[in-house]
């Protein structure tokens, strides 16, 4: 009897173990497009300090502008996908977890 008890509540704390890892993890997936656009934004800020010397960086912050635009104006989508283009005109890869 004491063996049965022991093998429930090792797979019980298994199961709740296993149930808070993917809470976490849906977590983090769950971005939602604006905090996506304030990411991406971020992300070509710093990568401009870092590559100011590319041959695009105006075409790039023109992107970077008009991304921001649409971010700001509700159309998200848009916004992200302007942001990304800019990124890859630095030479940067987007670090976005949706992509």
């Amino acid at each position: 009897m004491p063996r049965l008890s022991i093998s429930l509540l090792s797979v019980l704390l298994g199961v709740s173990l296993l149930t808070a890892a993917v809470g976490q993890s849906d977590a983090k997936a769950a971005l939602t497009r604006s905090e996506r656009c304030i990411n991406l934004s971020r992300q070509f800020d710093e990568a401009l300090e870092t590559h100011a010397a590319a041959t695009q960086v105006s075409a790039a912050k023109a992107l970077q502008r008009k991304g921001n635009r649409f971010c700001a104006n509700k159309k998200q989508a848009q916004g992200i996908r302007m942001l990304a283009n800019a990124l890859k005109l630095l030479g940067v890869t987007p670090n976005d977890p949706v992509q």
